[in-house]
């Protein structure tokens, strides 16, 4: 390798990280719209990053993804650069896609709302851009809101940036802590395409009327990509993707050297070995659109296909003089979930759905190829497999995208992964951040006490809100936001990000009341329903199929009951005029997969469907179940004497 470096003036590659819905995807928008990235002809939709279904659903990023923006703007000089933007998720559940980002990237614009400020996933994203050393543009977002309070974020960003070099300083010893803290300061309004390098008044849109102010700033301040001219191949795979037409897409950032359609170069893997492979088709990407190209430089970000089995981490490098890059780092999952195949008595009755173990064996394999992040363990049963991820949301998602495609699944109660420490069980511990107003200040320290949280810090900003910050183990989250939006009427804003391991906590209570369970076959009638909803509420519809074991509503008291669901009013020969009046039937509550997840116990499981969601006793028969409680509470006796 020789020592002197070139440098690509015409590139920049940066990545926008920020807190989940505090707007990066809608600034990608403008960025995209202002540099006419788009054909004249073309139907540009709302947030065109968020591309899943599920992304748009939820309103959040869950997969990084790249875009290009083509700027040739005052602050350009009369040449053409082009911008790669990589749009990272704000959720810390989805660590393993913010790792992958900020490795093809030499910059990060640190985007935060102007109200919020900076909240748990903005460190968690910010920890990492300095860990890797990369300079940081700050972006205070939403300054129009009417709530705005710009100094007081932009102080806050500030102390962020300043806690955490300064954490980082034993890690990262030669962290230059004078540009980590003279950081240029943009000032927007992304939904109206506006950035000022001016502060606005609060609640005001920048004085400008385009992001020609952050195009200047990414130019200035976020270096071009630099190489060894004499250095050989070098790319890094940093995504996956998949055409209909080309199979299996590597998404590479160059480091160095040139990658050419048709070459021959090294494929170096994750096992260590070297394979000759064949570049059969480069794609850049403009805008959004991928097109063919013949040959691609260092810096630049490409896919190519013609590798079926390479994956995230690997490298194409030269052949005769191979130089592996090194492998990309996550952090460990802290969340676990039994999945497996569909054992209700309702199985197979979805045509066409996809039953067996091998076919979901299958997807989640195929799931781990882009998802590096995730761990699929076996367990005592070959019909399932423990499935181990970050966070109890990118679980539910994978789960989610899995209904979707026409799977029936079992879904245990997610748990948390363990680790032993100096001979003690260790678990997960979380940085909760817990913004709600005043009047529901003691419930919330009421609801986190019960669940093990230790608060640290608590502060009220005097517009009627207060927010409080708490260390909690992981599992004292499961099942928590859904009491959450409840107990604070729907008000409360909940965010966490991991915070190591703490010895084990003791046992929480995660739900108080019981559940009323099926105790036959048979479809669900009015005339039960009526007689039985004194008794709880329910989750099932009046002509709905259950089955013995299957949960049909919660108690309103602590312990399990089962009850006749089934149960058919007597026919007479009596006519009576209100005898068959339903209006005084409640409305069931219809949970979705992550209200299910949260609500099930220990002895629960989730039976997943294209068609429905129902939540069932692992062991259906009423008789076995005691049996096995008994035994266990023999063994548990037998244990503590």
């Amino acid at each position: 390798m020789s020592n002197n470096t070139a440098s690509r003036t015409d590139l920049r590659n940066v990545a926008i990280v920020a807190h989940v819905d505090h707007g990066k995807t809608t600034l990608v928008d403008a960025m995209l719209k202002q540099t006419h990235s788009f054909a004249e002809h073309g139907v540009v939709a709302d947030r065109v990053m968020d591309s899943g279904d599920l992304e748009r659903e939820k309103g959040i990023t869950i997969l990084a993804k790249n875009t290009t923006v083509a700027y040739n703007g005052p602050s350009s000089n009369g040449e053409t650069v082009t911008i790669n933007v990589i749009d990272t998720p704000g959720h810390a559940d989805f660590g393993g896609e913010v790792e992958r980002g900020l490795s093809m990237v030499d910059g990060v614009v640190l985007l935060v709302d102007a109200s919020e400020g900076p909240l748990p996933q903005t460190r968690f994203v910010l920890r990492k851009a300095l860990a890797a050393k990369l300079p940081v543009i700050l972006l205070v977002n939403k300054t129009d809101r009417p709530d705005a309070r710009i100094d007081e974020v932009v102080h806050e960003s500030m102390d962020l940036l300043l806690g955490l070099a300064s954490d980082l300083a034993d890690e990262v010893p030669d962290l230059d802590l004078d540009a980590v803290l003279n950081v240029p300061v943009v000032y927007a309004a992304a939904k109206v395409g506006a950035a000022s390098l001016d502060q606005p008044a609060n609640g005001s849109a920048p004085d400008n009327d385009n992001l020609e102010p952050l195009f200047k700033a990414i130019l200035e301040h976020i270096p071009a990509p630099t190489y060894d001219p004499e250095g050989v191949l070098q790319a890094h795979v940093t995504n996956l993707d998949a055409s209909p037409f080309l199979g299996r897409l590597a998404l590479l950032r160059i480091f160095n050297g040139t990658l050419r359609k048709g070459q021959t170069v090294a494929w170096a893997r994750h096992d260590g070995t070297l394979k000759s492979v064949k570049i059969t088709e480069l794609l850049a990407t403009k805008a959004l659109e991928r097109v063919p190209a013949e040959s691609a430089g260092p810096g630049e970000i490409v896919a190519v296909a013609g590798i079926e089995d390479i994956t995230i981490g690997e490298t194409l490098t030269d052949l005769d003089n191979p130089q592996p890059l090194p492998l990309i780092t996550v952090d460990d999952p802290a969340i676990s979930m039994t999945i497996g195949i569909n054992t209700s008595p309702l199985a197979g009755k979805v045509k066409g759905a996809k039953v067996t173990a091998r076919q979901v064996k299958d997807r989640l394999d195929k799931e781990l190829i882009g998802n590096v992040s995730l761990r699929v363990l076996p367990t005592s049963r070959p019909d399932a497999w423990e499935v181990q991820g970050r966070g109890e949301l990118a679980l539910a998602i994978l789960v989610e995208q899995m209904r979707r495609e026409g799977f029936e699944l079992t879904v245990g109660k997610p748990q948390v992964v363990t680790k032993t420490i100096d001979g003690k069980v260790n678990e997960p511990m979380e940085h909760m951040t817990i913004d709600v107003p005043e009047e529901y200040l003691g419930a919330v320290t009421q609801l986190m006490a019960a669940r093990k949280g230790r608060m640290t810090n608590m502060a009220n900003h005097g517009t009627g809100w207060c927010r409080m910050e708490f260390i909690v183990p992981a599992r004292g989250l499961i099942g928590f936001r859904t009491k959450f939006l409840t107990d604070t009427r729907g008000a409360g804003i909940a965010s966490s990000i991991a915070e190591g391991y703490e010895p084990w906590a003791g046992p929480i209570e995660y739900r108080t009341n019981g559940s009323l369970i099926s105790d036959r076959a048979g479809v669900v009638t009015p005339f039960a329903m009526i007689n039985l909803q004194e008794r709880g509420s329910f989750f099932v519809q009046p002509t709905s199929e259950v089955y013995e074991g299957m949960i049909v509503g919660e108690n309103s008291r602590a312990d399990d009951m089962d009850i006749n669901i089934t149960r058919e009013k007597k026919l007479t020969n009596m006519r009576a005029a209100s005898s068959d009046s339903f209006e005084n039937l409640t409305p069931p509550r219809v949970l979705t997969l992550e209200e299910s997840l949260e609500f099930a116990r220990e002895d629960e499981c989730v039976e997943v469907t294209p068609e429905s969601i129902r939540i069932r006793k692992l062991i259906l028969n009423a008789s076995d179940r005691v049996k096995a409680a008994r035994a266990r509470n023999h063994a548990s006796a037998a244990a503590n004497s």
